[in-house]
């Protein structure tokens, strides 16, 4: 029945296209983040799921059920394309992070709580991750968004973290998913993208003039 959803509101040449900008646009990302951190981010090959926004909470549980905590950064992002990026990492990504930013020092482990930092870090990853994927999607259909300061939820139980009512239940959400993992460091997680049915029309029109470039 999804796959019969996704149809009725993109067509099969839609899809495609938008999973090969969503390539593009992870491939960035990873790029980015190599940059900062000395070690290779996984990104695997994203795909998109359509359902209501009611049942995301279940759906994202099904691919986090295995971690013992997470972590997650979320931020909005607005322009004709908006909405929710969800990070989810796996428990203990935070510390982790901390040791591969700084090359095995430990020496701000001693003047900072552990927590603070672990916040710091996952944010400054979440930007690099959310900025690059989310601004590349946005830049290849020909579009700018700004974002809102993202938010941290550290290490809490899924059930705890994200709430049947954390999302609006009259939308319809596009799920742009990938998962991801590092060369180095017990670090792995995965990338929700989610835009509501406000952004469908336009997207739409903008994977029009897309294909349009190339033919």
């Amino acid at each position: 029945m999804m796959e019969t959803h996704e149809e009725q509101i993109f067509t099969s040449e839609e899809l495609e296209i938008l999973q090969e900008i969503m390539n593009i646009a992870f491939g960035k990302s990873a790029a980015d983040l190599a940059d900062v951190i000395d070690t290779h981010v996984v990104l695997n090959v994203p795909f998109i799921d359509i359902m209501q926004v009611t049942d995301l909470p279940s759906y994202i549980l099904n691919y986090v059920k295995d971690y013992r905590n997470i972590s997650i950064v979320e931020q909005n992002f607005w322009g004709r394309f908006k909405g929710d990026a969800l990070l989810v990492f796996s428990s203990g990504s935070g510390k982790e992070l901390i040791t591969m930013l700084q090359h095995g020092e430990n020496t701000s482990l001693e003047s900072d709580p552990i927590e603070i930092l672990e916040r710091e870090t996952l944010m400054e990853v979440g930007n690099i991750i959310i900025g690059a994927c989310v601004g590349k999607l946005a830049e290849l259909l020909k579009d700018v968004v700004t974002y809102t300061p993202p938010m941290i939820i550290l290490e809490r139980f899924y059930n705890d973290a994200i709430s049947e009512n954390h999302f609006d239940p009259d939308k319809t959400a596009i799920v742009l998913k990938t998962d991801f993992s590092f060369t180095e460091g017990n670090v792995s997680g995965f990338l929700f993208l989610i835009t509501s049915n406000d952004s469908i029309q336009w997207m739409k029109e903008a994977l029009r003039v897309f294909i349009a470039q190339y033919e």
